[in-house]
């Protein structure tokens, strides 16, 4: 579903009815959307997020290939009891989208480079280090707690690991250095899990999604009365298609990493789904 609620097509179709899926975040307008075409492909979508009625709302929609579970993605305990929950409704996992990601307000500047002497601004020196322990427990430590736990199982009967990374893992954006530093993080987490599981059949690879708007970061891009900020302007120029993405832009890839007869020999690859933006030079 779009945040409009109106559902997306999908881009083509796989056959994934032999897969058992955990999503992690997919209380999110992304992830809950990965779910609805992973379902709609056939496969057993669980989807774990820390807002259940949320998640519970998503799943309803897809049907009975969906089943949401509370999960906070810090506690390993509760991982495991998803885990539990998924293997008595469905079996093993064998296909895992370590979701849940962010940022947070503690961790972020109020402008883009210093000016020494200026007042009252969140510079650099403001930053709180709860805010930088927030953005990466909740991106990189979420992931690597998730993997430990599905994984486990993978280790004996394949499987395939999706993270999703970002455009600021290729290069820091401004005024977001905590969630930069995370997110190049789980580019990197991505590549060491494809070498360290590549003997055990699991793949692991990430998208990297360019600029999308979201709840999280629509007041970044829009004024209130919904003209673009300067941000958006540096964004879209930035970007060789000049536009933003739509999240039917991701499913696609999403879909071709999900199969193993489409992408069976791809591992350890970050995929950019950014217009150009990465690709781009400024001149």
């Amino acid at each position: 579903m779009s945040e409009k609620g109106e559902k997306m097509k999908l881009p083509f179709k796989v056959d994934l009815t032999d897969k058992v899926a955990a999503i992690t975040g997919a209380g999110g307008v992304i992830c809950s959307e990965f779910a609805r075409v992973l379902a709609e492909c056939g496969a057993k979508v669980a989807l774990l997020d820390t807002n259940k009625e949320r998640a519970s709302e998503y799943a309803a929609e897809i049907g009975k290939n969906a089943t949401a579970i509370k999960c906070d993605c810090l506690d390993k305990k509760e991982i495991e009891e998803a885990k539990k929950i998924i293997g008595e409704k469905w079996g093993k996992v064998n296909l895992l989208i370590n979701g849940a990601g962010g940022n947070n307000p503690k961790a972020t500047c109020d402008d883009e480079t210093m000016t020494p002497g200026l007042e009252n601004a969140k510079d650099f020196f403001a930053l709180e280090e709860s805010g930088l322990k927030f953005v990466f427990d909740i991106n990189v430590v979420s992931a690597f707690l998730v993997t430990q736990v599905f994984a486990m199982d993978m280790i004996k009967i394949g499987g395939n690991i999706i993270n999703i990374s970002s455009m600021n893992a290729y290069r820091p954006l401004t005024k977001i250095p905590a969630y930069s530093a995370a997110k190049a993080g789980i580019s990197n987490f991505t590549q060491w899990l494809a070498v360290h599981f590549a003997p055990c059949n699991i793949r692991c690879n990430a998208i990297a999604p360019g600029f999308f708007v979201t709840n999280q970061n629509k007041e970044l891009l829009y004024n209130k009365d919904g003209t673009p900020t300067a941000r958006t302007g540096k964004i879209l120029s930035a970007t060789p298609m000049k536009k933003f993405g739509e999240i039917s832009d991701l499913t696609g890839c999403l879909l071709w990493l999900a199969d193993d007869n489409a992408s069976g020999f791809v591992t350890g690859t970050i995929i950019p789904v950014d217009g150009g933006f990465s690709a781009y030079s400024g001149v």
